[in-house]
């Protein structure tokens, strides 16, 4: 396992698990059909969650554009690493998405929604506006970073040894599930809560080039939205956070 690959791993986990839940809901005669926004969110932290325990070991876990660009600025992370990590994370969506169509192949012959079937690969506005879409997409990414750039591990105090910092295993991955939770029950309404340029631009690129039975354009003009969006609300979240050091 190399960073590379745990990113590559992670993200594709990410994209498999989320779109993989939105497929779930949206597709016809699936087991979830038609379960509604909390499935939804509930699905996309968890898938977090297994993205995040899987390569949190050998690379950090970003599975995130934004996450790797903000981490850098903040001084957490080396710039030399930056393309690597984010070429992994965009080649692991993109397969994450294929799985999830092909494993659901026979449901989107089936489904005849096709904006349904677009938001099982990717993200658009309930109400379209972009300067507010784009604003949402600041906000949802800024609250995801500066809790991750806040998150800190456990700690136990002894009188003759002083702070020891341990580890939780796996279980050190639910902080970050819980606030992409938070941020998809209570922000994620507007426009999909992308808050991952990775998880939007990958998905898109496939959805472009898949067979499907029923599709309608990738809505590219709209495409800058997730992917523009939470780089500027990490990088916010960065400069805050070296600036309240």
């Amino acid at each position: 396992m190399t960073p590379f690959l745990a990113e590559f791993l992670g993200t594709f986990l990410l994209i498999l698990l989320g779109n993989g839940i939105v497929a779930n809901v949206v597709l016809k005669l699936t087991k979830g059909s038609g379960s509604g926004w909390i499935e939804i969110t509930t699905g996309w932290a968890l898938a977090v969650y297994v993205g995040v325990l899987v390569a949190g070991p050998y690379s950090g876990a970003h599975i995130n554009p934004a996450v790797t660009l903000s981490l850098a600025i903040g001084g957490l992370f080396e710039w030399q690493y930056v393309i690597s990590y984010i070429v992994a994370q965009l080649l692991g969506a993109m397969l994450g998405s294929f799985m999830v169509w092909l494993t659901h192949k026979d449901h989107y012959n089936l489904t005849e929604n096709i904006e349904g079937i677009k938001a099982s690969f990717c993200t658009a506005p309930a109400i379209r506006n972009l300067p507010f879409n784009f604003l949402n997409e600041i906000v949802g990414t800024f609250v995801l970073l500066f809790a991750v750039f806040y998150i800190t591990p456990p700690e136990i105090i002894l009188e003759q040894e002083g702070t020891v910092n341990f580890g939780l295993g796996s279980l050190g991955a639910i902080p970050v599930a819980f606030v992409v939770w938070s941020i998809g029950l209570s922000l994620g309404g507007t426009t999909g809560y992308a808050i991952n340029p990775a998880r939007d631009l990958g998905p898109r690129i496939v959805y472009t080039f898949l067979p499907l039975k029923h599709k309608r354009d990738s809505d590219w003009a709209y495409a800058w939205v997730p992917i523009i969006g939470p780089i500027v609300g990490g990088t916010i979240a960065a400069v805050l956070y070296i600036l309240l050091q």
